[in-house]
């Protein structure tokens, strides 16, 4: 997003130029594409937002009316995708653009919200919100609060308080609710209170397989390690492999297998520690074909894997 691309307002448009340019949004937009590969549709999501956000704020500056927009937001998809990450990007930009006292993200599961017998509940969530206010709460498997068929579950309680922090208190406090799109959607048919304070929904589509390759390739260089011709060629099928079978989470299955991977590169050179000189700075950055296709998942297994990961 450049400034000859920000919507035109009733205003100087110089004065938006110079909102987008000191906001500093620019760097996060850039760290965003570093941290993640493709995602388009994500990221022009974000886009939009913080266009909508910049444009509020410049109208406010030259004394037109501008109604708080709603922040609240919905996170959708399979595990792996991002999401968490795109908090975080998105609470850097709540507060560059003011919405926000801090960029603080704290992410909890049903576990930090709902208590196991009477009075515990409420204590557990306003106490989650206190920490939040401020900045942005993240829930993950948001769905997991509802569970309508044990009447005795307390997670109502907890959604309650939620409903009336995000109401009264939308100025101070960000709540983004995560986890698969079609249970989320059935938690928002089983809460229109929750469903009407939620403005933006966003999903998060599944990597393609060029595009886990290119986040095998970047995760390896964060970490000063490379594949070697033959061994990117085994990543790469891996992933077709492991794409095939259950219980994939996208990138972060892609990191648990380089975990591997690595793992067995350090076998290989200490297995032969004693038969040649200490390895070169080039071996020890090296994952070849063989530390990818000692992998189970070329036999049928799961290499590890759990047989679920969280969202």
């Amino acid at each position: 997003m450049s400034a000859a691309t920000i919507p035109q307002i009733d205003t100087d448009a110089r004065d938006l130029a110079l909102l987008y340019r000191d906001s500093g949004i620019a760097e996060v937009f850039a760290q965003l594409d570093r941290e993640l590969v493709g995602l388009t549709p994500v990221k022009s999501r974000i886009r939009e937002i913080a266009a909508l956000l910049l444009v509020d704020k410049a109208r406010r500056a030259a004394g037109l009316a501008a109604s708080a927009p709603s922040l609240h937001m919905s996170f959708t998809g399979n595990p792996g995708t991002g999401k968490t990450t795109v908090a975080m990007r998105m609470a850097d930009i709540l507060h560059r653009l003011g919405y926000t006292r801090s960029n603080h993200v704290i992410a909890v599961t049903r576990d930090d919200l709902v208590g196991q017998y009477i009075g515990h509940t409420a204590p557990k969530t306003k106490e989650v919100l206190k920490k939040a206010m401020g900045g942005v709460l993240f829930i993950d498997e948001a769905y997991y609060l509802y569970r309508p068929e044990n009447e005795r579950d307390y997670g109502q309680e907890s959604i309650e308080i939620l409903l009336q922090v995000m109401e009264n208190q939308r100025d101070d406090l960000v709540v983004i609710l995560a986890g698969y799109k079609n249970r989320m959607e059935t938690f928002f048919r089983s809460n229109p209170g929750m469903a009407s304070r939620v403005a933006h929904h966003i999903d998060f589509p599944d990597y393609s397989e060029a595009e886990l390759l290119e986040i095998a390739r970047l995760i390896a260089a964060q970490m000063d390690y490379r594949f070697d011709e033959a061994g990117l060629v085994a990543m790469r099928d891996y992933i077709a492999h492991r794409l095939a079978q259950p219980h994939f989470a996208n990138a972060r299955s892609i990191r648990n297998a380089l975990d591997r991977a690595r793992l067995r590169q350090a076998q290989r050179l200490f297995a032969n520690a004693d038969k040649q000189s200490a390895p070169d700075k080039e071996a020890l950055m090296t994952i070849t074909a063989g530390d990818i296709r000692a992998s189970r998942v070329f036999r049928g297994g799961l290499d590890g894997e759990r047989k679920q990961e969280s969202s």
